[in-house]
C-alpha cells in the first residue's frame, strides 16, 4: 500500500510518425510477436488510467524506440506532456553511443533536467525476429565505448538491455566501467523457457550480479512467459532478489508492452504478492527507494506527496 515508483514504461503517440517498429509494416521485434496490440496512443492519461488501483507517485519513461536520427525529439516531446501525477516524471533516453555524434548528444541530452540515464539496446540473437540490436558485439565496439564512457561525467546511468547469452559479457563490460552505474532491465530477458535456457539465464544473471555497479528492473515479466501464473513468475522474481539483494532491485511494469499479456493490475498485484514476506522496509526499497535513489528522484516529502 506504500508509494511506488514504477521504473520502467513508455509513452507514445503514432500520430507524430516517430515510432517506425510499430508501423503497420514493421516486422516482429525482440521476440514479442504480433505488435498489432501496441499499435495505439499511450499517453499521461491512458497509463493513470491502467495504474489507478496503485499508489504511484513517480515513472520514469525508457526510451521507446523514437527515429533513431531524432532521439532528441523524443525528449523535447516528453516535456510538453502533463507531469502532474508524476508520470515520465524522469526519463531514461537514447543516445547512440557509437556514432561520432555521441558526445554533442549526450551533452544535449545531459542539459535536461528529467534525464537521468541513457539506453542503447544490446539484445542481439541469431535468429532476426528476435534482434532488437542491429548487430552482435557492440559492447565490445571501442567507439561504443567510448560514448558509454561519457556518461558517468554527467551522472547518467545506462540501462542494459541483454538477452541472457549476453550476461557474461555484460559482466565484463560492467567490471571495465566501475564508476558507471548500469540497470539491467527486464530481469535480464529469459527469452528461452526450456530448462536449459533457464539455468543459462540463471547462471548468467548471477555471474552479473557480481558487479556491485548493476542493479536490475524486475519488468515485464510475461513477455516470454505469455500463459504465465503467479507460480511461473514467483521463482524469475525470487531469483533477481536472491542475485541482487533488496538494495540493487525494483520493480517496473513496461508499460504498454507488457499489456500484450498482463493487466496493470495483475502485474503489480503479482509482485506484491511474491514478495509480501518480505519485510516493510525490503519491500519499500523494491517498489520506492531503489528507483528514487538510481533515477535521481529527489525529496518527495517536501512535494506533499509523502509525510516529512
Amino acid at each position: 500500500s506504500g508509494p511506488i515508483i514504477d521504473a520502467h514504461h513508455h509513452l507514445w503517440d503514432l500520430g507524430l510518425g516517430r515510432h517506425p517498429w510499430l508501423a503497420d509494416t514493421a516486422n516482429e521485434r525482440g521476440g514479442l510477436g504480433d505488435l498489432g496490440a501496441l499499435r495505439r496512443n499511450y499517453l499521461p492519461q491512458n497509463y493513470a488510467r491502467d495504474a489507478a488501483r496503485h499508489n504511484v507517485i513517480a515513472t520514469v519513461h525508457v526510451e521507446a524506440g523514437w527515429a533513431s536520427d531524432d532521439s532528441i525529439g523524443e525528449t523535447r516531446w516528453l516535456e510538453t506532456l502533463d507531469k502532474s501525477r508524476g508520470v515520465a516524471a524522469r526519463y531514461v533516453v537514447h543516445v547512440p553511443l557509437a556514432s561520432a555524434q555521441a558526445p554533442a548528444l549526450i551533452e544535449a541530452q545531459a542539459a535536461f533536467d528529467r534525464v537521468v540515464g541513457v539506453r542503447d539496446i544490446l539484445s542481439w540473437d541469431p535468429d532476426p525476429a528476435r534482434r532488437f540490436a542491429v548487430r552482435d558485439g557492440i559492447m565490445d565496439d571501442p567507439a561504443w565505448r567510448a560514448g558509454l564512457a561519457l556518461l558517468a561525467r554527467h551522472g547518467l546511468s545506462f540501462d542494459l538491455m541483454v538477452f541472457p547469452r549476453q550476461l557474461a559479457d555484460a559482466a565484463r563490460l560492467a567490471a571495465a566501467f566501475p564508476g558507471q552505474q548500469f540497470v539491467l532491465n527486464h530481469c535480464g530477458s529469459p527469452i528461452d523457457r526450456d530448462a536449459e535456457g533457464m539455468r543459462r539465464w540463471r547462471d548468467g544473471l548471477r555471474i552479473l550480479a557480481e558487479r556491485d555497479n548493476v542493479a536490475i528492473k524486475i519488468s515485464d515479466l510475461v513477455a516470454y512467459d505469455h500463459d504465465w501464473t503467479l507460480d511461473s513468475l514467483r521463482p524469475v522474481v525470487l531469483h533477481c532478489i536472491d542475485c541482487f539483494g533488496t538494495t540493487r532491485a525494483m520493480f517496473g511494469s513496461d508499460f504498454p508492452v507488457a499489456g500484450m499479456h498482463a493487466s496493470f493490475d495483475e502485474v503489480y498485484d503479482s509482485f506484491k504478492a511474491i514478495v509480501a514476506d518480505l519485510s516493510a522496509g525490503e519491500q519499500a526499497a523494491l517498489f520506492f527507494g531503489n528507483a528514487r535513489r538510481i533515477y535521481r528522484m529527489g525529496d518527495f516529502s517536501s512535494a506533499g506527496l509523502l509525510p516529512a
